[in-house]
């Protein structure tokens, strides 16, 4: 008998004995060897000692056997040959991560019966290696949930919980799905149809089937009044990027072409189109190559701000208020100023705006002292903020001596996303009232309190920003730069 059959017959008992006491004498008696010569065997081939393999897969058939209805811990436990429940718990959380009372489809590990041709194959199932890291909807304890003690309100809060917490799991996901894309060594002709279920079956198809149900699940709340409307659009661009139909031209083409034929992903190039590059835990970093994946981070994160942002925002109006919100396209316009520095004092500023004052004739409908902030089109981590003290002025302004104009246009082109000025002269417009340092208050914040409460409502709404080619913002005193700014003006893609 050769070594692959002694091996495929060990297996195969094993296979067969999972719920029954099981010794290594028995096993290598299988394989016609002695237990300690098989042991060494099976050590070499399989990378693992034979109690090892045991274990594995009894924990991962008590792991499924737990997501059936009714199941409980201790019988499971006795199933799989644990002698007490404190045991299997301990050896459950070891392999899982979660101990069995939070067992839940989708987080627990898949370890598959190991089989013999010229290669091994088996172990543990490559399809799980990004979807059990996403931090997806826990259906088996939204559901659980859903019974008539629970409210309209009581059964959205649930998902508006998962979002948050998915915001701060899934982006440094995506980002490890960009590194295994472009990582050459993961992607050899041997490795491509164990890819293939990797991304479009572990990885794409999950996500389709979670907003699925949480389309489903939010149609139900829908005529009650408690559902966000903009998470239905961010759902909706979420799965035509999830089904190949992407949003950016130059895409398109190598995006449909993978869908088509996965065998195409075997060219570097394909790959770092699909693969973009990674964006940073707050996606914000700089980037040479937006491809799909980071399409399909934003995607993500559009369906959990529309979700949670709302509430969010609620929350950060504490001794204050949003009095008005309105989203703005004007005219092409010309702001004009002076770049702030060591010499920014309240009577410096005050010559810059008696300055513009003297410009009757070029003010614009936006006539506030305002202080504009951006980065020249790059991203926050490559360029800070730049802030000026100024106004925005008519298109044609003259541009003083010692002074500096911006120009803003019309957008007129969605693919009109060149890096830095020309900025688009359309943005949301928020208006505040209330206590002036609960307004400015800097704690906790990624600016202040009004910044992040205007930002937090455009992304709650399904707005993009445009950041970072086209980012933009301005700080606006109504009432003169020696008062304090109560309204923000944040540019926005409309």
């Amino acid at each position: 008998m050769s070594w692959i059959q002694s091996l495929t017959r060990a297996i195969k008992y094993i296979e067969n004995n999972l719920t029954n006491d099981i010794s290594i004498d028995e096993v290598s008696a299988q394989a016609c060897a002695s237990s300690s010569h098989f042991q060494l065997i099976f050590h070499l081939v399989m990378g693992m000692t034979v109690g090892d393999y045991i274990r594995n897969r009894r924990l991962s058939l008590a792991a499924q056997d737990l997501l059936r209805p009714g199941s409980k811990i201790i019988d499971v436990a006795m199933r799989y040959q644990y002698d007490t429940q404190e045991g299997f718990s301990k050896a459950f959380t070891r392999f899982h991560g979660v101990p069995p009372s939070k067992a839940r489809r989708g987080q627990v590990r898949l370890f598959h019966p190991l089989t013999i041709n010229v290669t091994i194959q088996g172990g543990f199932d490559m399809s799980q290696k990004f979807t059990d890291e996403f931090y997806l909807v826990d259906w088996s304890d939204i559901d659980g949930q859903k019974d008539g003690k629970l409210t309209d309100a009581e059964k959205y809060n649930r998902i508006v919980n998962w979002a948050g917490k998915a915001r701060g799991q899934n982006p440094g996901v995506f980002d490890a799905l960009t590194e295994w894309i472009l990582d050459d060594s993961q992607w050899s002709d041997d490795k491509l149809a164990e890819n293939e279920q990797i991304l479009m079956r572990g990885v794409f198809a999950r996500f389709k089937e979670q907003n699925a149900r949480l389309r489903a699940y939010l149609k139900e709340l829908e005529s009650s009044g408690v559902v966000n409307p903009p998470v239905f659009k961010a759902l909706d661009r979420f799965d035509e990027e999830l089904s190949g139909i992407s949003h950016d031209d130059q895409l398109r083409e190598t995006v449909g072409k993978v869908f088509a034929d996965f065998s195409a992903m075997r060219d570097r190039g394909v790959r770092e189109k699909i693969a973009g590059n990674k964006t940073g835990p707050e996606g914000v970093n700089s980037v040479e190559l937006f491809g799909h994946v980071n399409y399909l981070k934003d995607c993500d994160a559009g369906v959990q701000w529309a979700l949670f942002m709302p509430d969010a925002v609620e929350r950060r109006q504490k001794g204050f208020k949003v009095d008005s919100f309105e989203y703005k396209k004007m005219p092409a316009m010309r702001f004009i100023g002076k770049e702030s520095g060591e010499h920014d004092s309240m009577e410096w500023r005050k010559e810059i705006m008696r300055t513009l004052d003297a410009m009757t004739g070029y003010k614009s409908d936006l006539d506030y002292d305002v202080i504009f902030v951006h980065h020249y089109g790059r991203c926050v981590d490559v360029d800070p903020g730049h802030g000026f003290w100024g106004r925005f002025m008519k298109a044609d302004t003259p541009v003083p001596e010692g002074f500096i104009g911006f120009d803003f246009v019309p957008r007129r082109d969605k693919n009109d996303f060149k890096e830095g000025p020309p900025y688009f002269s359309q943005f949301a417009f928020a208006a505040f009232s209330g206590d002036m340092e609960a307004m400015h208050k800097t704690e906790g914040y990624d600016s202040d309190a009004m910044y992040d409460v205007t930002r937090n409502i455009m992304l709650g709404q399904g707005v993009n920003i445009p950041y970072p080619h086209k980012y933009w913002i301005a700080e606006v005193f109504p009432d003169g730069c020696d008062k304090w700014s109560t309204a923000y003006m944040f540019s926005a893609e409309l």
